[in-house]
């Protein structure tokens, strides 16, 4: 946020309403307490109010708080909320200033020099410089905006903080390492309104993960595993190097170190347990195939990225849930079909970052089955890692509809059952989709 330093001439009597009008609002709430003692003028403030509003409180009644961090010097800085117009006259430039706590009607104009809000101010000509280009007009600012593009900058600032809001919730509610960050350039959409982010399964009405009851005793489980460590407990391989990348080919299970075995948190056979490690971006795609999801971060070979999440229904529930889905055109239902199609994932409404993540014929990552704390082979994790190395800025893909050659498979399960290749079906197949990915790979269809 912006800050600006009115007179007390410019800004002082709409203050001096305002704040009368908050404080009866104050005193009217039930309950309303006064959180902060500020000075002896009777500031009564409602205990649910935010630092912010507080703050606003104290700068509207004109009273210092120290408590607050509001003194004499700052009382009369307003911070910038967003910016609504622009216009030029006799070269000098002025902003429509829409300030945080006070209403639109309280907006006024201001000249440039009054204005320290620097990264506001850029973002706000890139705003009008991008949208003149679409519009095909000029880039350089006009002298005055005709109304259309004005109110289109106010509703690109609105955007922006509510695609922060969400970015700040996510990050909030995040339990990996990985940052995620929220971008859109594109269009005016904002954050999705029915979507939940979770960490780790959901499960579904009358679903049981049953927990592991024993775990490895190895002293080092990747140089000296007793007994071929959890892999070799289920008569599998161990699925990683000593790097943490993955080094089964696709379609064989991966059996991870679990929350009753004698080795520790830097265990080499804890990977995907552990989290998203990279930094992420939701971003809005350019081509119609609306979210998307890129990294930030570079990302070899091999290495884990993401679990695809949401709730596990039985697959009853799923063919119910499939016919809405395909009416909004969504593919959000990813079947647990390892030996048998019983459940299956449902990422529409409760989810991680995979929510976004898009289709693609060509795709830089690659579905693996992972147990750990439940060994049940019809509930697997389901663990997405890099085909290739994947640069920074490059965004992630999945294929929906991803096969696996069945031939030499070590399972004899997925031999015995080689059309579901020991892998998840992909998002449930009912109608035909048309596949935007645009490479040249790309099937025309995704199902």
């Amino acid at each position: 946020m912006g800050k600006f330093c009115p007179s007390r001439e410019t800004r002082g009597h709409a203050k001096t309403s305002m704040c009368s009008r908050r404080n009866n609002e104050c005193k009217k709430m039930r309950g309303g307490t006064c959180a902060v003692d500020c000075s002896t003028r009777g500031c009564s403030v409602c205990c649910k109010s935010s630092w912010n509003q507080l703050q606003d409180l104290c700068r509207l009644a004109k009273l210092s708080c120290p408590a607050l961090g509001i003194s004499k010097r700052n009382l009369y800085d307003f911070e910038v909320e967003y910016l609504c117009d622009y216009k030029k006259i006799r070269e000098q430039e002025y902003y429509l200033v829409k300030w945080r706590g006070y209403p639109d009607s309280e907006s006024t104009w201001e000249p440039r020099q009054n204005l320290k809000c620097v990264r506001i101010l850029k973002q706000f000509h890139k705003d009008l410089e991008r949208e003149l280009l679409r519009r095909h007009q000029r880039s350089k600012p006009p002298r005055h905006l005709d109304p259309s593009l004005a109110n289109y900058l106010v509703q690109k600032a609105k955007q922006r903080r509510a695609l922060r809001r969400w970015e700040q919730e996510l990050n909030a509610k995040r339990s990996h390492l990985g940052r995620i960050t929220v971008e859109n350039e594109v269009d005016l959409d904002g954050p999705p309104r029915a979507f939940v982010y979770i960490n780790e399964y959901r499960v579904g009405e009358g679903i049981t993960l049953n927990q592991v009851a024993v775990g490895c005793e190895c002293q080092d489980c990747l140089w000296a595993p007793a007994g071929g460590c959890c892999p070799g407990a289920s008569l599998h391989k161990f699925a990683y190097n000593d790097q943490g990348q993955v080094r089964l080919r696709a379609g064989l299970p991966i059996y991870e170190c679990n929350s009753r075995c004698r080795c520790g948190y830097d265990c080499p056979n804890r990977v995907v347990q552990k989290g998203i490690r990279y930094d992420l971006c939701i971003f809005r795609t350019d081509d119609g195939r609306g979210w998307g999801v890129r990294t930030l971060e570079k990302i070899r070979k091999n290495s884990f990225v993401m679990e695809y999440v949401g709730e596990i229904i039985t697959s009853e529930e799923a063919e119910r849930r499939g016919q809405i889905y395909d009416r909004q055109g969504a593919t959000y239902l990813f079947d647990l079909d390892y030996v048998e199609d019983v459940y299956t994932v449902d990422a529409a409404y409760y989810g991680n970052i995979s929510h976004f993540v898009n289709h693609s014929c060509d795709p830089n990552l690659q579905v693996y089955n992972v147990f750990i704390d439940n060994l049940d082979e019809r509930l697997p994790r389901i663990a997405f890692f890099a085909t290739r190395t994947i640069r920074a800025g490059e965004e992630l893909t999945f294929d929906y509809n991803m096969q696996v050659d069945p031939v030499d498979m070590e399972s004899t399960r997925m031999d015995s059952n080689f059309g579901l290749a020991g892998l998840p079906g992909s998002p449930k197949k009912r109608v035909r989709i048309e596949c935007k990915c645009g490479t040249e790979s790309c099937r025309k269809y995704l199902f």
